[in-house]
This record gives C-alpha cells, structure tokens and sequence, in this order.
C-alpha cells in the first residue's frame, strides 16, 4: 500500500463519517423538536387541521417521513460518491 492509497482511504472515511453525522444531526434536530413541541405545546399540536387530522398526526407522520428521506439521501450518496470510490481504490490495491 503507498502512501496515496491510504491517504484516499482516509479521505473516504473522512467524507462518509461527515455526511453520515450531518443527516443524523439533521434527523436529531427534526426529532427532539417534535418532542419538545409534545412537551412545551401541547395544544399546538392538538389544533385539529380537518375532522381527524390534527396538527399533531401531520407532524409525526413527518418525522416518519423525513427518516425515510434522510435514509434514501444516505443510500443515493453512498450509491453514487463512497461506493465508486472504494471500488476504484480496491481494483487499483489489487493492481499492485
């Protein structure tokens, strides 16, 4: 292994720990402010949107969603960015 290799090894690692902390920092602000609505304003969240729609459902069931999204951006990243990468730096190690 040169030096270059592993530096490039590193560099992916780099990149994936930052994007994998930036979304779960993101999925943790979504989440703890849904809950500190539920424990600061409770009645915010019980405004009633339309008759069994409250404001309350329609933001849990976006927080589901925005785990769903954050997840899918991961997986696009991944697929597209880290994947190709480590790919490229395996067939060039094994090249040697």
């Amino acid at each position: 292994m040169s030096v270059d290799h592993d530096a490039e090894v590193m560099q992916a690692a780099r990149a994936r720990r930052r994007v994998a902390l930036g979304l779960t920092f993101v999925l943790m602000v979504i989440y703890f402010g849904f809950l500190g609505l539920i424990a600061w304003n409770k009645s915010l969240l019980g405004t009633q949107l339309t008759p069994g729609l409250s404001l309350g459902l329609l933001l849990g069931a976006g927080v589901i969603l925005a785990c769903w999204i954050l997840t899918w951006l991961y997986v696009r990243w991944a697929n597209t960015h880290y994947d190709p990468l480590l790919s490229r730096l395996r067939s060039d190690e094994g090249s040697r």
